[in-house]
Parts: structure tokens; sequence; C-alpha cells
């Protein structure tokens, strides 16, 4: 069973990757190879992890791609769960084959 409410996975990388290696975020930043504000954003939860972000988490050592796409992705459904009270569709009466 998904959890409700997920923390932001970049709260999970700072307190998993960052603080046990003791690194900074600039020094992080750094490592990954993208600006000092660009992972801020991300470990402060004002930006979602992209495809090629968690790509530099993984070749940095810090899990693999689809564990941290995986994370966002629940994170972002939970997000929306929120609203959907304001999703208003009709259910479709037409038969769904399966894939």
């Amino acid at each position: 069973m998904a959890m409700k409410s997920p923390s932001h996975p970049g709260f999970s990388i700072k307190e998993n990757c960052l603080v046990p290696l003791g690194l900074s975020v600039t020094e992080a930043a750094e490592i990954l190879g993208v600006a000092r504000h660009t992972l801020s954003r991300v470990l402060n939860g004002r930006a979602g992890i992209s495809p090629e972000m968690a790509i530099r988490f993984e070749k940095a050592g810090w899990s693999n791609a689809e564990f941290w796409m995986r994370r966002q992705a629940a994170y972002d459904l939970a997000q929306a769960r929120k609203n959907e009270d304001r999703i208003i569709v009709e259910r479709s009466r037409l038969p769904v084959s399966a894939a």
C-alpha cells in the first residue's frame, strides 16, 4: 500500500546521501555536474527529480535512477491526489481491453 503523503525525494537525498558523506550542497553539485541552485531546489523540495538528475544520482553511486524516478512519481501522485476532488471526469462506457 502506498504512503498517503510521502516526503519529497529531495529530502531523502539530503539525509541519506549528502549528510553521511559530509558533503555540502556546493560539493555535491560539483560531483553531479549541476549548478548549486539546481541541486538546492531538488533538495529543498522546490523542484522534482528529472530523469537526467536521477541518472546523475545513479552515476554518483546514490542508488539507481529507477529508484529515484519511482520516488518522484509516488510523491507527484500523492500531491495530485490531494486535489483529486477537483478532477471531474465522466466515466467511460466503452469496454477497455487489456494491453
